[in-house]
């Protein structure tokens, strides 16, 4: 099915959903979050993949391989609450989740946004993030312009306090600020009200172009052998 809007019970179940963390709650409301929040997402994610291929933004996504799971991992975690109070979704080039370079998307009360980027990326791909930044720092400069220019700019939520193990002697201090990125994400915030709306595959698409300057940055320094 074509996107027609996440539901209108949508986030008014997730806002439940923080105060009703039990199975016995959740099962009695489970045709709400299959139909207002999980199949929008899944219909969302399939129009996405088909208008990126129109434009050739190079992300792909399905609803089988593109959804987060609403139970949470709680193994290790001291909050043993049984499920997100949120809904999200990922796509990357060869649509996998765990692939570096992403566009994502997050549904929740007074939460929802878009974001792109290379998020919590692993060791050796940050490394190679990082070494670009200072190899090349004119192309950082040039593609961090081009996000500015739509109102984009990499997020300083997850900034170190100083400069990471082996670039300490980095004085630019634009580059210094951008190594010190643990995660390197743009992101643009969605009305509530928007969610509820087909419009909202054209709002995606407009900002996964506005980010793909920096997608296309990342990519060509993670497959840069000089970069290893």
């Amino acid at each position: 099915m074509s996107f027609a809007g996440f539901g209108p019970d949508a986030l008014p179940f997730l806002k439940a959903l923080a105060f009703h963390q039990n199975k016995e709650w959740f099962e009695a409301n489970r045709e709400t979050y299959e139909s207002d929040l999980k199949a929008p997402m899944g219909d969302l994610v399939e129009d996405l993949a088909i208008a990126f291929a129109r434009a050739n933004i190079p992300l792909k996504g399905d609803r089988k391989a593109s959804l987060f799971r609403l139970h949470r991992d709680v193994r290790f975690a001291k909050d043993k609450s049984p499920y997100k109070t949120h809904v999200g979704a990922v796509m990357t080039r060869a649509g996998a989740k765990n692939e570096p370079g992403l566009l994502y998307m997050h549904v929740a009360p007074r939460d929802c946004r878009a974001a792109a980027g290379f998020y919590d990326p692993a060791p050796e791909t940050l490394a190679k993030l990082r070494n670009a930044m200072v190899r090349a720092p004119k192309g950082w400069m040039q593609m961090t312009a081009k996000l500015a220019k739509a109102g984009l700019a990499p997020s300083q939520d997850y900034a170190l306090k100083r400069n990471p193990r082996g670039f300490e002697g980095v004085e630019d201090e634009a580059i210094a600020a951008a190594l010190r990125l643990k995660s390197i994400v743009v992101s643009r915030p969605i009305d509530d009200k928007r969610i509820a709306s087909p419009g909202l595959v054209d709002d995606l698409q407009d900002f996964a172009r506005a980010a793909l300057p920096l997608l296309a940055w990342g990519w060509d320094a993670v497959s840069d052998a000089r970069a290893s």
